[in-house]
């Protein structure tokens, strides 16, 4: 019985979520906003992985927008070391210092480690996106993107930061999170990460939507965009996805192709919409091409 009740409560409370991220635009699964609640109640960090397109990094910027938090990005990339994430010290400003402190010498001969110390304090650090979370009097959604880019070397850095919310500078020692923040991490699945990284993390798969699901964003969206050209433009995208594209269409993508239809008057699809509008929906030559030549089919699988 009690676990019944849980599972009810469970089921309230994540509906309320999902209701908060859909009155900013943001339609999920409850499967995904069980996880994602429980991530939140629980301050886990939340690992989001799937195909690029299908809106990982979205869930970061609705959580910032849905409970007002600043969200602070780390974009991560190929060669991505800890001083981009952390911090730099702001070696202009410490010349000048020096500078400064040697015309102004009264003959005290400070010493080289009262001269570190003063040089290598917190006010000539320029923190990197992950110290400011880290440091900020408010709690904020901190995002870290596409980790899948890095090595296991910058995964092990990270792993501080997922378990215990603080890192370590040599030159200030431990600093711990004033608040905790929301910590998103997305992976488009390029290679697989270290199992480290993922025993700190809830893990949430996201794919593409159902094409139903879909054009209910789409409505979401575009408002005015009517609800039967939704569902065959949803239809049609998904159609497009498997056709094995060298590129399948992003959500985002997706968006500006109803964008286009709206701007176009489009009441239906119809071969001459859809061949006039391919370059907005798919964005390499190959693939215009290939759904150039199935325009047919998938109208076929559009319109059912």
């Amino acid at each position: 019985m009690d676990s019944v009740r849980d599972s009810h409560a469970l089921t309230s409370a994540a509906g309320d979520l999902g209701l908060i991220l859909a009155k900013h635009g943001y339609i999920a699964k409850p499967e995904i906003t069980n996880v994602m609640y429980l991530a939140l109640r629980l301050q886990k960090p939340l690992l989001l992985e799937g195909p690029p397109g299908a809106g990982k990094t979205q869930v970061a910027k609705v959580l910032s927008e849905a409970f007002e938090m600043p969200l602070i990005r780390l974009q991560c990339y190929e060669g991505i070391d800890k001083a981009k994430a952390l911090y730099q010290w702001n070696e202009s400003l410490q010349r000048i210092a020096l500078e400064f402190m040697r015309q102004c010498d009264d003959g005290s001969q400070t010493t080289w480690t009262e001269l570190k110390r003063q040089l290598y304090s917190s006010d000539f650090l320029i923190p990197g996106p992950i110290l400011r979370a880290l440091q900020s009097d408010s709690k904020s959604v901190l995002l870290i993107d596409e980790v899948d880019k890095t090595g296991p070397s910058f995964e092990a850095f990270l792993l501080e930061i997922l378990s215990d919310f603080q890192v370590s500078i040599p030159q200030l020692g431990t600093v711990v999170a004033k608040r905790r923040p929301i910590v998103v991490l997305t992976s488009n699945a390029q290679r697989k990460l270290t199992d480290a990284l993922r025993g700190r993390c809830f893990l949430l798969w996201m794919n593409y939507p159902a094409p139903d699901q879909e054009a209910e964003i789409i409505t979401t969206h575009s408002p005015a965009f009517k609800s039967q050209l939704a569902t065959q433009a949803a239809r049609f995208t998904a159609a497009v996805r498997h056709l094995g594209m060298a590129k399948p269409p992003e959500i985002r993508e997706s968006f500006d192709w109803i964008d286009a239809l709206t701007l176009l008057g489009a009441t239906e699809l119809t071969a001459d919409v859809v061949s006039a509008t391919l370059p907005v929906l798919l964005k390499t030559r190959e693939d215009i091409d290939r759904a150039a030549g199935n325009v047919a089919l998938l109208l076929q699988r559009a319109c059912a």
